[in-house]
């Protein structure tokens, strides 16, 4: 009995030491190095990305760009063949030099730079001397489940997180010059809009973090006028840095195709290869007042509302609700004209509200879960901050503590968008016999499963043409399409999937075939292995017959 006691208290000191080390400027410090590298091995672990958009267009697209397809093929990634590619060329680069499991490693590491920006926002928040509270923030917010399930992949969340957090960093630390004015004040915020911006152009659902955090600087305790530049040399800085990342693109869609963001908002720009219609995906947006007072509440009990995987989190509730009764607290203190009670100073407030706005413009937006994510790795620290102004600090910190400790247990294990075992190169595939891929052409019939992700694999002079897929078609898009064959001699293929039921296969492709007069025999397909890492996807192609003449 004796022994087991000595054992208990020695174990209790060995943790009590632990728990006060974790409060060493230096741990933190080499937290700060170590982290990121954990993040590239856990990324090795999980394998080889295999996720339903890589096959569609993340390694499509910057192909494309490489070797001179754009507007040589007709949308074989469907609408998001037309993405700017220029997030994707990073993924597409480290694969032409390093092994795939070496370019695995190092989109881990990049992901896990978040951990080392989120540390960095923490430590300028709270008290003097909180390391330990801001190593644990920051680890609890990279172990979200959204954030996680994209580590290593291709998917680009996790990717552009870095430029939010970055932009929020930058506003936070020129606090004192925000309250100034002047050049400094100015180069502060201009410089956090190029960051925010040039995320942007990486991927335009970031426009709504650039945009909450201009909405924010409103907030910052000054003139009106002050505020009102400091939010308008933000959105120069935004749309500057758009201009870096995306310029390029957008002129090169403007020149193809006749409108910049091609195919989308072409009920405004009208381009003749697409419908006049506008695109955007709203069918996860929450329908009715009620559902979007108690999203939160809602996703986390059926996570299918906002995300195609299952994800188990509890820690939305729990900032929702530590939101609300802040926000009630606020109002009532200023309806009775009172000083706010407690602690929460300007930086904090600048970055909730950036928080609220945030969420705010998702739920209206989009409603997907996958772009919350710079969100969700700041949403420990957002619930942190919110008790620490709704309760006394001491009883705030253990109740948020217990929270946290509860929401991130919740989120094992967690849940994968697809991953294979590891190969030397991410995708392999048999080919056919092509001596004049220039004049040969292979359509797609079907955007589920895609198909795009074979197309590196083959000569870049073999065009690749999508028909009844995920692309807006026009009358001028079917007319192209059959123009591009008329221009070559053939032999012409359709691709299709070869892990269905063929007699489910055939005649959905014959149908959509069908309606430009092209036809083939399922007779005459034949089936070729191709992988994603270790992960079999093997396709058939079929040789097709172009329309008679006359004919459609």
């Amino acid at each position: 009995m004796m022994l087991l006691r000595r054992s208990l208290l020695s174990f209790e000191r060995t943790v009590a030491s632990a728990w006060r080390a974790l409060d060493r400027p230096a741990v933190l410090a080499r937290a700060l190095l170590l982290v990121p590298v954990l993040f590239g091995l856990l990324s090795l672990l999980y394998g080889q990305d295999d996720n339903w958009d890589l096959h569609n267009y993340h390694l499509y697209n910057p192909f494309a760009l490489v070797h001179g397809k754009i507007g040589y093929d007709l949308a074989p990634g469907q609408w998001q063949s037309y993405f700017n590619p220029t997030i994707d060329l990073l993924y597409y680069g480290l694969n032409a030099v390093l092994p795939a499991p070496a370019t695995g490693f190092v989109m881990g590491w990049l992901h896990g730079l978040n951990f080392v920006l989120l540390a960095a926002i923490a430590r300028r928040l709270l008290p003097p001397q909180s390391h330990r509270a801001a190593l644990l923030l920051a680890l609890a917010g990279t172990l979200g489940p959204g954030f996680l399930s994209e580590l290593g992949n291709t998917m680009g969340d996790n990717l552009i997180a870095l430029t939010v957090l970055g932009a929020l960093l930058l506003v936070l630390r020129a606090w004192p010059l925000l309250l100034q004015g002047g050049a400094p004040a100015w180069r502060a915020v201009a410089l956090a809009g190029l960051l925010a911006g040039f995320g942007t152009g990486l991927k335009l659902t970031n426009a709504m973090y650039a945009l909450a955090l201009c909405l924010a600087l409103f907030g910052v305790p000054a003139a009106f006028w002050l505020r009102f530049r400091l939010a308008f040399v933000f959105g120069l800085g935004t749309l500057a840095g758009i201009a870096v990342s995306a310029g390029h693109w957008y002129w090169r869609m403007w020149h193809t195709f006749g409108n910049p963001l091609f195919p989308q908002f072409n009920n405004i720009f009208k381009a003749p290869l697409a419908a006049p219609i506008g695109i955007g995906d709203t069918g996860w947006i929450p329908k009715g007042i009620a559902e979007k007072l108690l999203w939160p509440f809602i996703f986390s009990y059926n996570s299918k509302r906002v995300i195609e995987i299952a994800l188990t989190q509890l820690i939305w509730p729990m900032v929702y609700l530590a939101g609300v009764a802040l926000a009630v607290r606020l109002l009532r203190d200023v309806i009775a004209g009172q000083r706010p009670a407690g602690k929460l100073e300007r930086p904090a407030g600048y970055a909730l509200l950036f928080f609220g706005l945030s969420y705010l413009v998702w739920l209206n937006l989009f409603g997907i879960y996958r772009y919350l994510v710079p969100l969700e790795l700041l949403a420990p620290l957002a619930l942190w901050l919110a008790l620490q102004r709704l309760m006394p600090a001491a009883i705030g910190r253990h109740v948020a503590a217990w929270a946290l400790l509860l929401a991130t247990v919740a989120t094992f294990p967690g849940a994968s968008w697809g991953h294979g075992g590891w190969t030397r190169t991410p995708t392999t595939a048999q080919l056919p016999p092509l001596p004049e891929p220039e004049q040969n052409m292979i359509f797609t019939v079907h955007g589920d499963p895609p198909m795009s992700w074979l197309v590196p694999l083959f000569p870049d002079r073999l065009a690749f043409v999508a028909l009844g897929g995920g692309f807006p078609e026009s009358a001028a898009y079917g007319a192209k399409a059959l123009e591009m064959m008329a221009a070559r001699r053939g032999p012409f293929y359709v691709m299709l999937q070869a892990e269905g039921d063929n007699q489910k296969i055939w005649p959905a492709a014959q149908e959509v075939l069908g309606r430009y007069g092209i036809t083939f025999d399922p007779a005459d397909c034949v089936k070729y292995q191709a992988a994603v890492g270790t992960n079999q996807h093997p396709y058939q192609l079929c040789p097709v017959q172009p329309p008679r003449t006359g004919s459609k």
